[in-house]
């Protein structure tokens, strides 16, 4: 009876110990997680105001705002002055193109944060607004957004998170001492876009506006067309996003043929997807013609030929190629408009661009291909 009454009694005290030791692992999980929680949102605070400073940067043109968010080392001022190369580029491109940066607007989204220790990897997207107008024209202003994926690592010293490295194909990254000479580009509108007989003109544009991915503007929750696979870390999305604007039945409806189509399973066929491959199918196969090829004065200064420069050829739904170097098409971007005073706009994915004048991002040594869709 007696061990009976001792085996009762240790199985009680085993329970309640069981019991009060899960309360202490369960407050333990709890206090971890809000620690993690807090510890996120203070890194989403920061990386919040990182991006809101660079982008008033850009039209204040301010280096120093960015002192209490870098590092020192190598990798950090490498990122840090990416930032200020971007900032003096677009500024020097609107000077280039009498126009004045009057807003710049930044959202971000983070998709994925990892602490460990004293360090932090995340990966986010932003959409980032620039409008701007044209001095002494009494027009409206104008618009545009741009769309990026970043990488970052950040370190936390002194109790402050600061930025060690950053990765992203950033459409502005380039030499703001390259850019183009030319007279700007002031096409009239003549009325609406219309539809053709094999090219749905006015759906082409609408669907490049409603899927320009994560920039500024676009439509669909800024999110892709779920039916397409995303070439973005495979070459490039920007050549798929082209031909589904001219071949989606929801966008220009071209009829897709053997060598140019898509399929679920297997995808996109090399005109589909390679950039100077679906150049050379729209111009050898009757869908497309060139209109010209050549530098920004090339295409812009007008010409007996082109009494308002080649580009005024274009129709909202035709495409932008731009060459690098050498011959063969680099990327690809599709014209959706004009701005209030006639500039060629542009959508485009890797990098995502919403309704962009076409020559933002490039420099004197770009290369234009113009191609009109036939309807």
């Amino acid at each position: 009876m007696i061990k009976v009454i001792k085996t009762m009694w240790c199985a009680a005290i085993l329970t309640v110990a069981c019991f009060w030791s899960g309360i202490a692992y369960s407050e333990q999980n709890k206090t971890k997680a809000y620690e993690e929680n807090q510890t996120e949102a203070h890194i989403e605070s920061f990386l919040k105001r990182l991006y809101d400073i660079r982008a008033t940067a850009l039209i204040h043109q301010n280096e120093r705002a960015f002192d209490d968010y870098y590092l020192t080392d190598k990798q950090s001022s490498n990122a840090l002055k990416n930032e200020i190369r971007r900032m003096d580029y677009i500024n020097a491109w609107a000077n280039k193109r009498s126009l004045k940066l009057v807003d710049a607007k930044s959202e971000i989204k983070i998709v994925r944060i990892k602490v460990k220790d004293d360090r932090a990897t995340v990966s986010l997207v932003q959409s980032l607004k620039v409008s701007y107008d044209y001095p002494n024209k009494e027009i409206p202003t104008h618009s545009f957004g741009i769309g990026t994926r970043h990488f970052l690592t950040l370190k936390l010293v002194n109790g402050k998170w600061m930025v060690s490295r950053e990765w992203y194909l950033d459409p502005l990254d380039e030499n703001p001492k390259k850019i183009a000479e030319g007279a700007l580009p002031s096409i009239k509108i003549t009325g609406n876009v219309t539809d053709g007989k094999k090219f749905k003109r006015e759906q082409a544009v609408a669907y490049a506006n409603k899927y320009a991915g994560i920039a500024w503007g676009a439509g669909n929750n800024r999110r892709y067309n779920p039916n397409y696979k995303d070439y973005t870390y495979h070459g490039g999305d920007c050549t798929n996003f082209s031909s589904q604007v001219l071949g989606d039945k929801e966008g220009g409806g071209l009829p897709m043929t053997k060598q140019w189509n898509y399929s679920k399973g297997y995808g996109g066929t090399q005109h589909w997807v390679r950039t100077d491959s679906l150049g050379k199918f729209l111009i050898y196969s009757g869908y497309g013609k060139m209109i010209a090829k050549g530098d920004f004065q090339h295409i812009a200064t007008p010409t007996k030929e082109h009494p308002n420069g080649a580009i005024a050829r274009l129709q909202p739904g035709d495409l932008i190629g731009y060459i690098i170097q050498g011959n063969d098409i680099d990327h690809f971007s599709i014209l959706v408009g004009f701005d209030p005073n006639g500039y060629p706009l542009v959508n485009s994915h890797t990098a995502d661009r919403y309704q962009v004048p076409f020559d933002l991002g490039w420099d004197r040594y770009t290369k234009y291909v113009l191609i009109h869709i036939k309807d």
